[in-house]
């Protein structure tokens, strides 16, 4: 992505989220944001008054990018409206394999940072109620469809960690395995 073509707030913002998933929210520094944004300093704080607030934009745009990458790559699995399950261990080897992964950005936020940021667990818990929510649209309709997404959402959550652990093809073998069982 060509940053020089992007307004200065977006800049800043995709720079942020690159540098916050790769590297952590503590580790990075606002100067570097500005350095690697290309902005000026005062061009940063008159979008983003402080650091929490990038971190809580990060987490907002975050959320609106995997999601809609999450929905496509279930539809490239096979996924639709009560089909199952299936389609969820192909949609994670595709983002466990990318070079970039780093695990569940919301889950590593709320470990870094939990209760010094305000608000950013609050949007991680609603991430994790959306993806449910998707999880659960695949499930066929009856009584134990919203248990069923649940239970497949905090398997889901599981198998992220493993495979940031580096033991992808565990994550997924033990995904599938317990996918299986519960339909």
């Amino acid at each position: 992505m060509d940053l020089s073509t992007l307004p200065a707030r977006d800049r800043i913002l995709v720079t942020a989220h690159d540098l916050f998933y790769r590297d952590g929210i503590r580790a990075t520094g606002i100067d570097r944001i500005i350095a690697e944004s290309g902005v000026a300093k005062l061009t940063f704080y008159r979008h983003f008054p402080s650091k929490d607030d990038l971190v809580l934009a990060f987490l907002d745009y975050r959320h609106d990018r995997w999601l809609a990458w999450f929905v496509d790559a279930l539809a490239r699995h096979g996924a639709h409206s009560g089909a199952g399950l299936g389609a969820l261990p192909g949609a994670l080897a595709e983002w466990f394999a990318d070079p970039g992964f780093r695990g569940c950005a919301f889950i590593n936020s709320v470990v870094e940072v939990d209760a010094s940021v305000a608000g950013a667990a609050d949007i991680a818990r609603a991430h994790k109620v959306e993806m449910e929510q998707v999880i659960g649209e695949l499930v066929a309709a009856g009584p134990d469809r919203a248990a069923i997404a649940q239970a497949a959402a905090v398997a889901v959550d599981g198998a992220i960690i493993r495979a940031q652990m580096g033991d992808a093809e565990a994550a997924l073998a033990g995904l599938r395995r317990l996918l299986r069982s519960m339909l």
